[in-house]
């Protein structure tokens, strides 16, 4: 029989889980972190992993999304403040460019290659990654609704948009190191030019 805990057992527990899950992700990548690792650096039993994990992908994929939040939270301010009388498209794509560099730097985030993307995707339940892109798209419409977008915008492609952008910053080495930083800001601007 499993044993009780308290909410603020449960509360610490989880915590715990999420923190250690971040940092074996940083440290050994999505396949070689295993549950037994993060059961022995949380110190409880496999079992009660279970109680609050149904896998090891649904608690990695609960981290990413924390990190992911994080970011959406603090680019949310940062366009409010940008969102005044003197908005540009340049502005706005200054602020979203130094977001990606932002999330290129967070350890969670940076250790995503394209093969621990899938992966980790494959892996999950299919309403899982969709309730994801949902979020995304409820965060995209946020910050237009902040913004001057012009009559008739779809948010949803917009959204597959900046995605299609994240995903070409994980294949840095491929673009080139050199031209990275200007492509990036490129394809920012030409998206960010057809919102506003």
């Amino acid at each position: 029989m499993p044993k009780s805990y308290s909410d603020q057992e449960r509360e610490y527990i989880k915590r715990r889980l999420k923190e250690e899950a971040a940092a074996c992700m940083a440290q050994y990548g999505i396949r070689r972190t295993t549950v037994d690792e993060l059961v022995k650096r949380v110190n409880i039993p496999k079992g009660t992993f279970y109680l609050f994990y149904k896998s090891k992908e649904l608690l990695l994929f609960d981290v990413i999304l924390e990190q992911h939040e994080l970011v959406d939270q603090k680019l949310y301010q940062a366009v409010c403040e940008i969102a005044g009388s003197e908005f540009s498209a340049e502005k706005l794509t200054d602020v979203i460019f130094k977001f990606f560099k932002m999330a290129e730097e967070m350890p969670v985030l940076k250790l995503l290659n394209s093969d621990e993307v899938e992966l980790l995707a494959r892996k999950l339940p299919p309403e899982v990654v969709a309730e994801h892109f949902g979020n995304d798209t409820d965060m995209i419409e946020k910050v237009f609704a902040l913004l001057p977008v012009k009559e008739g915008i779809d948010a949803n492609a917009f959204s597959a948009a900046f995605h299609a952008i994240y995903f070409a910053t994980l294949h840095k080495a491929e673009i080139g190191e050199e031209q990275y930083d200007q492509a990036l800001r490129m394809l920012i601007y030409g998206v960010v030019s057809q919102l506003v």
